[in-house]
């Protein structure tokens, strides 16, 4: 045999072992996206509440744009739902499953112990202990806090409001800080709070929330901040009928009423849903407790085309030098769940 020949030989042995290494990889990694199940439990108010549950499904929607990979859902309509629906998605093969909220917590402890060769995820829990368990927390307090230094600019008669959702010391976070904003604006300003109710139904009742906001109104607020899930489109509703200014929450709300939503403080659990699932997908799935704030982007402040006109370059500079201080450290906004108390 020539020494031509033999080379040629070597090199098509050479590429086609090539060829056959990558077509192995390929299959790996095809079996690797099949083998992905990936699900999500919304919580009550469902998953087009304009607020904390669309927010989760931004990121969801996220993740199957990028990956092409569906994501199974279910939306709870009562307590009873959350460990079926959780346990239903396990037997459907899912792979990595989503909770929605501390409802949810009870429930995702009990089935994640009962699979632990399942992933899980879940957002606003960080006390439970589970090997295959991923938690957010986020430090709402914070991301009020801005929201409460730009009502207190915005704010005609240094009267303001809070409307929240469910009474709950995770809400009682969201308001504490709302209120050391506003006073680190104005010391005397008045901020009227209310709970829409102390059941899960105070997610999902605009009517009442609209009613309280009323109320508010009729007392001198003129500017009204909720963290109360779909509750708050009544609350955003009702201040934009009387000529007021809302703020939103979670999601940017900002465009529910061009002009007469302040801002939106928001919560970025399109992030959390986002990195649970593509970190599921990659191998990089780890557990324990993320905590997002400010500085790790989980919290903010809402600008857009539709309250340009409404945030003035006072209001914004105050803002900002709020933002830099928390970030700096020379602002520490007091978190309610650290010792049930408001210090302001």
């Amino acid at each position: 045999m020539s020494r031509n020949n033999l080379l040629l030989i070597v090199g098509v042995i050479v590429v086609a072992a090539v060829i056959i290494f990558n077509l192995d990889m390929g299959v790996e990694d095809t079996k690797k996206t099949v083998s992905l199940k990936p699900a999500v439990v919304f919580d009550m108010g469902g998953k087009f509440d304009k607020s904390f549950n669309e927010g989760v499904w931004n990121g969801v929607k996220k993740f199957t744009e990028e990956t092409g990979i569906e994501v199974m859902e279910f939306e709870v309509t009562n307590e009873t739902q959350r460990e079926q629906a959780m346990r239903r998605m396990v037997d459907k093969g899912a792979t990595i499953v989503l909770g929605v909220g501390f409802a949810q917590a009870d429930a995702i402890s009990k089935v994640a112990a009962d699979n632990p060769n399942v992933q899980f995820s879940i957002i606003d829990v960080g006390w439970l202990d589970a090997p295959n368990l991923r938690q957010y927390v986020f430090k709402e307090h914070e991301g009020s806090f801005l929201v409460g230094v730009a009502a207190a600019k915005a704010s005609k008669t240094g009267k303001v409001g809070f409307v929240g959702g469910q009474d709950i010391g995770l809400i009682s976070k969201f308001a504490c800080g709302y209120v050391g904003g506003v006073k680190s604006v104005l010391p005397n300003a008045e901020v009227y709070e209310n709970m829409t109710g102390s059941t899960p139904a105070a997610w999902n009742d605009p009517a009442r929330g609209a009613e309280l906001t009323r109320s508010q109104i009729d007392r001198g607020a003129d500017v009204v901040y909720h963290a109360a899930g779909g509750t708050g489109v009544g609350v955003i509703q009702a201040a934009a009928d009387a000529g007021k200014l809302a703020i939103g929450v979670d999601s940017n709300q900002n465009g529910l009423a061009p002009g007469s939503v302040l801002t939106s403080m928001l919560k970025r659990v399109d992030v959390a849903a986002y990195e649970t699932f593509m970190d599921a997908k990659n191998d990089a799935f780890t557990s324990g407790v993320q905590v997002l704030g400010i500085a790790e982007g989980g919290v903010d402040w809402a600008l857009d085309d539709n309250n340009k006109s409404l945030i003035t370059a006072d209001i914004k500079n105050a803002i900002e030098k709020a933002r830099n201080g928390i970030l700096s450290g020379d602002i520490v906004v007091h978190d309610f769940l650290a010792d049930q108390n408001c210090p302001y």
